[in-house]
């Protein structure tokens, strides 16, 4: 089995539409490495365009692993990733290749070099109570309720972010504890003490934002809004992950006659600059050690280093 004595891997993170995506692909193809994905929505196969899922060009570069291989009808979680993450480790580990890590999802990173907490079960009526309270009063009255009994706790998650508001009152309500106090005692990181080849692409914020809104007017060329109409059509629960995804809710206004297809674009647009700043937030809490540089050239160089490091005593 691989775990902890896998030396070639390397986590690319950052900001949605930073170029971390390119960087990985570059890399990969020279190390002659395999892109894992590290992103919660990028595993739907129902979203390549929505969530700038690497292509078949890309694909055709250089193998890409647990990309578009969830249903928009499954609710993942990143408990599952973690155990399909160590599949592919074990694979790459006994093909000598490297793996090349990147995404934008913070807590993925987290639970690949830390593991995840061992929270006790949580009583399905106790989750159900929740989910009925979020059905009924709304993600804000949630975080509202969260932040009496939990301020800390309130202050990591976002006001829409109803599943892990349902989450992190289930966890208060079964166990009396915030989730937080879990954090560290749990086990099972697939890369613990492992050798610290990690960087943070983090461009400076105009220029991202620019990439942002030229990135979703793309989008919308290669159709994005058929896509989103195929993905509603299936008139699945509004709550799954699949359907949070940036430029869903807002086409979905569009097509459902609500507002103009320039509005719904604006209204995309904003949240995905939005999300950018959130993540960019968690970079600078959570990953502060993390070598950051503002563009991808200086990230394939910074990369080139960091895969060199044991092999030449670096």
């Amino acid at each position: 089995m691989a775990r902890s004595g896998f030396d070639k891997a390397i986590l690319i993170a950052g900001p949605t539409a930073s170029g971390k995506s390119g960087v990985a692909l570059r890399l990969a193809r020279e190390l002659d490495g395999v892109v894992v994905n590290a992103d919660a929505m990028q595993v739907y196969r129902d979203l390549s365009i929505l969530t700038a899922r690497p292509d078949k060009v890309a694909e055709a570069e250089a193998p890409h692993r647990l990309y578009g291989h969830v249903d928009a009808g499954e609710r993942y979680s990143v408990g599952r990733w973690l155990g399909e993450f160590r599949a592919v480790l074990d694979d790459l580990a006994a093909a000598g290749r490297w793996a090349v890590i990147t995404g934008g999802t913070g807590l993925y990173f987290k639970a690949l070099t830390e593991g995840l907490a061992d929270i006790p079960a949580i009583a399905a009526d106790i989750e159900k109570h929740w989910q009925a309270r979020l059905t009924a009063e709304g993600p804000g009255a949630l975080h509202d309720e969260l932040r009496r009994a939990d301020p800390q706790g309130a202050g990591t998650v976002g006001p829409s972010d109803s599943q892990r508001l349902v989450r992190a009152l289930a966890v208060l309500a079964a166990t009396g504890q915030p989730l937080r106090s879990f954090h560290g005692e749990g086990n099972g990181s697939p890369l613990p003490g492992g050798p610290s080849r990690r960087l943070v692409v983090m461009p400076p914020r105009a220029g991202l934002y620019r990439h942002i809104e030229a990135r979703f007017d793309a989008m919308i060329a290669e159709g994005a809004v058929a896509e989103v109409e195929t993905l509603l059509a299936r008139r699945l629960d509004p709550r799954l992950p699949a359907l949070k995804a940036i430029g869903v809710a807002e086409l979905g206004r569009y097509l459902a006659g609500d507002v103009s297809l320039d509005a719904a674009i604006i209204e995309a647009k904003t949240r995905s600059r939005r999300f950018a700043k959130r993540q960019m937030t968690w970079v600078r809490g959570q990953m502060a050690s993390w070598p950051a540089v503002a563009n991808v050239e200086d990230a394939i160089a910074l990369a080139r280093q960091l895969a060199a490091w044991k092999s030449d005593g670096w």
